[in-house]
C-alpha cells in the first residue's frame, strides 16, 4: 500500500503551474483522450468530460435537490452504494455536470490500472487524511456507504471519513441513489445537510452524524417507492 503524505499547497505556485499547463496545451494540443488540464489531485477535466458523455449515453439521470449544494467551498455528499456498481464514481460525474464544479469521489483503488483511471476521474483514497486535505482545499466530495447487493438497503457509513467534516463544520448532505441496471433510468435525490452534533466531540460525534445520514438515506429510498428495511438507529447516552 503506498503512503500518501498531504503537503501544504501554495496557491500562487498552483496558479503558476495551472497557467504553465495551459500554455503547453495551447502550443501542443493533445491528441488523446486525456488532456493537460490535470489539477493538483490528479483529476483530468478532458477525461472526465469523455466519461460524463458516456455516462449520459448509458443512463437518463434525474437529479433533485442539487440547488442545496454550495457553489463553492467544501462539502460532503454521502450516498448509498451497490456492491461492484461504482456508484460513487457515477454520482461524482453526474454532480460535476449539475453543479459546474469538480466533484471528487472517495474510495479509489490504490492499484494499477484501475487506480490510475480513478484518479483521473477525481478519485481519492478512502483515508481520513486525504479527505481532510481535500476539504481544507474547499473540494466537494462524494462518500459512499459500504456496498450492498440489495438496492433498497443502506450500508454502513464509515465515520472515520465523516470525521474531517465534523471537525471543520463542513456540510454533509445525504443523497439517495436508484439506478436501474437493465434500463436507462437513474435517480439521485439530495436532502438538506445534516447538522453535526454540537455537544459531542471526537468519535462519538462522528458516529452520531454517520448514523443520522444513513437513516436519512434509508428514508429517501423508501420515498422512491421501493419498500426498504427499517433503518436501525444506534443509541447514545
Amino acid at each position: 500500500m503506498s503512503q500518501v503524505i498531504p503537503m501544504p499547497v501554495d496557491r500562487a505556485d498552483r496558479a503558476a503551474r495551472v497557467e504553465a499547463r495551459r500554455e503547453i496545451a495551447a502550443a501542443d494540443p493533445p491528441t488523446g483522450v486525456a488532456g493537460w488540464d490535470v489539477d493538483d489531485w490528479g483529476r483530468d477535466a478532458s477525461f472526465v468530460g469523455v466519461a460524463s458523455f458516456l455516462t449520459h449515453l448509458r443512463w437518463s439521470t434525474t437529479v433533485g435537490g442539487q440547488e442545496r449544494l454550495p457553489a463553492r467551498g467544501a462539502a460532503v455528499v454521502v450516498i448509498n452504494s451497490r456492491r461492484f456498481g461504482l456508484t460513487p464514481w457515477f454520482v461524482a460525474l453526474v454532480l460535476s455536470g449539475e453543479t459546474g464544479r469538480p466533484v471528487r469521489f472517495v474510495g479509489r483503488p490504490d492499484t494499477a490500472p484501475a487506480g490510475a483511471v480513478a484518479r483521473r476521474l477525481g478519485g481519492l483514497l478512502a483515508r481520513p487524511d486525504e479527505v481532510a486535505s481535500a476539504l481544507r482545499d474547499g473540494e466537494m466530495l462524494v462518500v459512499g456507504a459500504s456496498g450492498t447487493m440489495d438496492p433498497r438497503a443502506v450500508g454502513t457509513v464509515d465515520h472515520r471519513l465523516i470525521g474531517p467534516a465534523v471537525e471543520r463544520r463542513v456540510p454533509v448532505f445525504p443523497a439517495a441513489v436508484a439506478v436501474a441496471q437493465l434500463a436507462r433510468r437513474a435517480n439521485i435525490e439530495i436532502a438538506p445537510a445534516v447538522k453535526p452534533p454540537r455537544r459531542r466531540r471526537g468519535p462519538l460525534g462522528e458516529l452520531e452524524l454517520a448514523d443520522a445520514v444513513r437513516i436519512r438515506i434509508g428514508q429517501m429510498l423508501q420515498e422512491f417507492g421501493a419498500p426498504a428495511p427499517a433503518p436501525r438507529s444506534i443509541g447514545y447516552r
